[in-house]
C-alpha cells in the first residue's frame, strides 16, 4: 500500500498535467481546433456559459471553425464573446452560423508560441517541485529511517516520471506548432 502523502502527490501531478494539456489546447497552432474556443464564456440566458454549452463547434477544414448556436437568439452574444476573448480572429456572422478563419501562421508567431509552450512547461515543473517539497516535508516526519528513505526514493522516481511527461508533452506541442 502506498503512503498517503505519495497518493496525494500523485493526484496533484495529475492535476498539473491536466492543466498543462488544457493550456496547450488553447494555443493557436495554425490549425483549427475546437478546444481554442469551447471554453470562451458567453453571456446567454442571463448568465455566463461556456460556448460549448450553447452551440455546436465544428472544424470544417484545417483553417476554419464553424460555430452554430442551438438557439439563434444567442448568435450576437456568441460573436461578441469571441471578439472579447481576444483570439486574434475576427468572427464572420452570416445570420445562421459564425465562421472563424485562421490565417496561416508566420514564422515569428510560431516562435512566440514555442516560447509560450516552454513557459507553460516550466510552470508545470515548478508546481511539481512545490508539491514534491510539501510531500517531502510529510515524509520527514516519519520516525522510521528505512521507511523514510524508501518513501523519499519513491517520491523522487515519481517526480522524475512527472517531469518526463511534461517534457514529452512540450516536445509534442512544439513539433505541432513548428509544423507548417
Amino acid at each position: 500500500m502506498q503512503h498517503p502523502s505519495l497518493v496525494t502527490f500523485d493526484l496533484q501531478v495529475k492535476k498539473v498535467l491536466d492543466h498543462l494539456h488544457q493550456e496547450f489546447g488553447k494555443l493557436q497552432t495554425g490549425r483549427a481546433n475546437a478546444s481554442i474556443v469551447e471554453h470562451v464564456y458567453v453571456e446567454a440566458y442571463g448568465q455566463r456559459m461556456e460556448l460549448k454549452a450553447v452551440a455546436s463547434i465544428g472544424v470544417s477544414d484545417a483553417r476554419s471553425i464553424v460555430i452554430q448556436p442551438w438557439d439563434r437568439s444567442v448568435l450576437a452574444a456568441v460573436e461578441k464573446a469571441i471578439l472579447q476573448a481576444n483570439l486574434g480572429i475576427t468572427p464572420v456572422n452570416d445570420g445562421v452560423v459564425i465562421r472563424l478563419n485562421f490565417p496561416a501562421m508566420t514564422e515569428e508567431r510560431r516562435l512566440q508560441i514555442k516560447k509560450i509552450v516552454n513557459q507553460l512547461a516550466e510552470q508545470a515543473k515548478i508546481q511539481i517541485r512545490k508539491d514534491r517539497q510539501a510531500t517531502h516535508d510529510d515524509i520527514k516526519a516519519i520516525p522510521e529511517e528505512d521507511e523514510k528513505e524508501r518513501l523519499q526514493k519513491e517520491l523522487q522516481k515519481m517526480v522524475d516520471d512527472a517531469n518526463k511527461k511534461v517534457d514529452e508533452s512540450a516536445k509534442k506541442k512544439e513539433a505541432e506548432v513548428m509544423t507548417v
